[in-house]
């Protein structure tokens, strides 16, 4: 058990969550949102990768007469719900354990784009759906969780509805439909604003049809990890709430599964 190793993470997050319900005007969260899809053999993974496995133990009864039960599980890193570290592209970035707690907690803002994307499934987020947050809430996006709210995690877990295509391996991707980051946006994100992280309701921060990645590429380089697959945006306001995006720290991971929720406070 690797129970000591995990107390200084903890008790940083403990902390930082002490810290925000000591702010004037702080209230105790009295609900939690569940923002994590589960991890079965339903779970969505890019065409190119195998599902989720659990391979169950031999379950039971023991012959000592107490019940006992363990499995094994084995998934690429990418799927489901899952943040991607910025090494994942780009070169001599954060592995997934090298990621600063301080950017995967905090509070979380909904910039929410259903009505544009249930329009058109390839669209892409731009520094006007961003800037039209700040307008509405009079407020920069500085030291936040972003999180896009497509809609689109209303497919889930559909792959043919959710990815665009049921079908399998590499000559699937150039079929890939879904909304997602425009690369301008990002950029303006990480020239012009100061965010924590950001997360998006689809399998990828990069729409479908991306075939260069410059979103992933352009957050990445300036260590802005990503959660993707995010469940659950339709719950929560569009500021407000306090996100822990906690994933398996896995010590040289591109990416690891993701336990995400939200803290209500009113």
């Amino acid at each position: 058990m690797q129970r000591i190793a995990s107390l200084p993470a903890l008790s940083l997050v403990l902390c930082t969550l002490a810290a925000t319900a000591q702010q004037p005007g702080h209230r105790p969260p009295h609900r939690i949102v569940d923002l994590t899809h589960p991890f079965n053999q339903r779970t969505v993974y890019w065409p190119t990768e195998t599902g989720f496995q659990l391979l169950r133990g031999n379950n039971g009864v023991t012959e000592k007469g107490y019940y006992y039960a363990a499995n094994r599980f084995a998934a690429a890193e990418h799927g489901g719900t899952h943040v991607d570290a910025p090494i994942h592209f780009y070169a001599n970035r954060q592995t997934v354990a090298q990621i600063p707690l301080q950017r995967l907690v905090g509070e979380a803002v909904v910039v929410d784009v259903s009505k544009a994307c249930a329009k058109d499934r390839d669209y892409q987020i731009g520094v006007g759906d961003l800037r039209r947050w700040e307008e509405q809430h009079e407020r920069q996006l500085v030291d936040v969780i972003v999180l896009l709210y497509t809609g689109h995690g209303r497919h889930w877990p559909n792959r043919e509805r959710y990815l665009g295509t049921a079908e399998t391996g590499p000559e699937a991707v150039a079929k890939l439909h879904f909304p997602g980051l425009a690369p301008e946006a990002a950029k303006w994100l990480v020239e012009h604003r100061s965010i924590k992280s950001i997360g998006i309701d689809t399998p990828s921060i990069d729409y479908g049809q991306s075939q260069q990645f410059n979103s992933h590429v352009t957050l990445f380089q300036h260590n802005v990890p990503a959660f993707e697959n995010v469940a659950n945006l339709h719950l929560l306001p569009t500021a407000g709430a306090t996100v822990v995006a906690l994933p398996m720290k896995i010590g040289e991971g591109s990416g690891a599964p993701l336990r995400i929720i939200a803290m209500l406070s009113e």
